[in-house]
Order: structure tokens, then sequence, then C-alpha cells
């Protein structure tokens, strides 16, 4: 069985670190979605295998509860297709959008509440993922009333949060390349220039080793020559 060179399994980790990358970026960056309300509504949950998708208990309440009542926004999309958003304070943990105005929020979505045929329509701004399988839900930060379902909200906050971590990655590897070109290669030359130099001498070394050698057999040459006594 032949294994995969080294480079490969570089290859194969350095895709696998910027899918996660973007997995994080993806559930944690503010989206906006256009919808019209349809229900609010609380439910007791128990938190299991889906445990790292849902919030911290609420500020205020005991953390080491297990289960715990959750609110829910249900919301229909402009083509029809439901969604459902779960409505948690986001405290002081991730992703750090230091929400503590839940039981508002579900306050302001119970009063955009609207039908098909007089229908509100919202713009909710949210992060997290959509999941029935997982039963993981998107949470909601904020609710805006539009003035259609064909408004286009521009992600300013995304926008400028990925600029900023360019600009940041962009820093650290222009401070690694001085670094690397400043200290590290100097080192490796410097490294390089001792193992040269050792690699010369062990040369030399053999080479005498060698003459001395050769020198030993000739002598032992001239005593094989001469007749017994």
């Amino acid at each position: 069985m032949r294994l995969p060179s080294w480079k490969n399994v570089k290859r194969t980790l350095k895709v696998l670190l910027v899918l996660l990358v973007i997995a994080v970026l993806h559930y944690s960056l503010p989206q906006h979605d256009i919808v019209r309300i349809t229900d609010t509504y609380e439910k007791r949950i128990d938190p299991g295998e889906n445990r790292i998708f849902w919030a911290a208990p609420d500020i205020g309440n005991d953390p080491n509860v297990q289960n715990r009542d959750v609110f829910f926004i249900q919301a229909v999309r402009p083509n029809g297709k439901v969604i459902v958003y779960r409505n948690e304070d986001t405290g002081w943990g991730w992703p750090p959008y230091f929400k503590f105005d839940t039981s508002d929020l579900q306050a302001e979505a119970s009063d955009l509440k609207s039908t098909a045929g007089n229908p509100k329509w919202v713009s909710i701004t949210h992060y997290g993922w959509r999941n029935r399988f997982l039963s993981i839900y998107p949470n909601a930060i904020s609710i805006k009333p539009v003035s259609g379902p064909d408004v286009r909200i521009i992600p300013w906050a995304s926008i400028f949060i990925l600029a900023a971590l360019a600009f940041v990655l962009f820093m650290i590897r222009r401070m690694w390349l001085q670094f690397r070109e400043r200290m590290v290669d100097p080192a490796i030359d410097n490294v390089s220039e001792v193992i040269d130099r050792v690699d010369s001498q062990a040369d030399e070394a053999a080479e005498r080793a060698r003459g001395l050698w050769a020198r030993f057999r000739a002598w032992l040459d001239t005593w094989r020559g001469k007749p017994r006594p």
C-alpha cells in the first residue's frame, strides 16, 4: 500500500483549514432575510447532540439547567418557503453580538405578524443555519420593517468584517515574511554553512585516512617483498 506524500497531506490539511474557516464565517456573520412573520411562540427545548448550535441560557438564568424555554419566530419568504428562527440571547459568548434583548425582540416580532392578504414585510438579521434533520435554527438578532419583498439589503457589516479580516491576515503575512527574511532565512543559511563545513572536514578526514591506509599498505608491501633470513 502506497502512503500519500507529505506534500499531498499538507495540501489536504490546508484545504480542510480553509473550508473550516469559511464554515465558521458563514455561520457567524450576519445575514439578512426579507420575510413576512406569521407567528411567534415559546417552546421548551432539551439540547442534545446539537447543543453546540444553541446559545447559552439567557443572562440571569441558571446556566446549569439542561432544558429551558426558547422563543421562536415563524416566517414566510417572498417565494412562499417557510423559515423558523430561534430568538436567544448571545450574551458575552460567541458569536459576539452581545444580544440581551430577547424578550423585546419577541414583542417586536409579535407586533409585526401579518397575513398573506395584508402582508408586512420585514428584514430579519440573523446568524446561523437552518437544518431540519439536526433541528438547527438561525438566531434572530434584529427585525426591521421594509417597504416590500423586493428590497435589497447590502450586508455592510459582513463586508466590513471580511475586509478587516483580510487586512489582518495581510499584515500577519507581511510580518511573517519580514521575520523569515531577517531571522529564519539567515539562521537556515548559517546552519547550511555549518553542515557544509562539517561535510568538507569529514571529506578531508576521510581523504587523510585513505592516504594513511594507502601508505600503511605500501609499507606492508615492502616487508612482503623482502626475502626471509
